[in-house]
């Protein structure tokens, strides 16, 4: 893993979180516990503050990034940011899959307990609304889902990753 500081900001990780060993975190990143970084992914705090809650998987190939002197990431607790997923100097709340492929850009805000469909592309200042999936190039939203259902699933996630980085840790 590559773990630099960039203008004198050093990430901070808490020992039980989880980092491949070809992942590249650096600059002005903190993470909450029990989050994970797979591998090839890029968390980029050179420009800006990233700071990331509990619980977070950030997949294989995701690359989260911030905006020049204009927009921080932050990332809330039990969120999922698949494979190769782009998240960039935007907000996402607590309880969120960001699915495979998609990309979140600046100054969006993406409100709890919603999915983001794999390949979306959530285009500049877009809100995502509560309790919704929104889908499609650009990104629109598709239906409303049953908080229910959809914070179970969402927690189950979370802890599979958690369950997947530990078999890591011990090896």
């Amino acid at each position: 893993m590559l773990i630099k500081t960039v203008n004198g900001k050093t990430p901070v990780i808490p020992q039980d979180c989880y980092v491949a060993e070809n992942a590249t975190i650096i600059g002005d990143v903190t993470f909450g516990d029990s989050c994970s970084v797979w591998f090839n992914a890029v968390i980029r705090g050179d420009v800006h503050f990233i700071k990331i809650g509990n619980k977070v998987n950030i997949q294989d190939g995701a690359v989260i990034h911030c905006t020049y002197l204009k927009h921080p990431t932050v990332i809330g607790n039990n969120v999922s940011i698949g494979h190769n997923a782009i998240v960039h100097g935007c907000t996402i709340k607590d309880n969120v899959l960001i699915g495979m492929g998609a990309i979140v850009m600046d100054n969006c805000v993406i409100e709890s307990n919603s999915i983001i469909a794999a390949g979306a592309v959530v285009t500049q200042n877009t809100i995502v609304e509560s309790g919704t999936i929104y889908a499609g190039v650009p990104a629109k939203k598709v239906k409303d889902i049953d908080r229910s259902d959809f914070a179970g699933e969402i927690e189950r996630i979370s802890n599979n990753y958690v369950m997947y980085s530990s078999w890591l840790k011990e090896e």
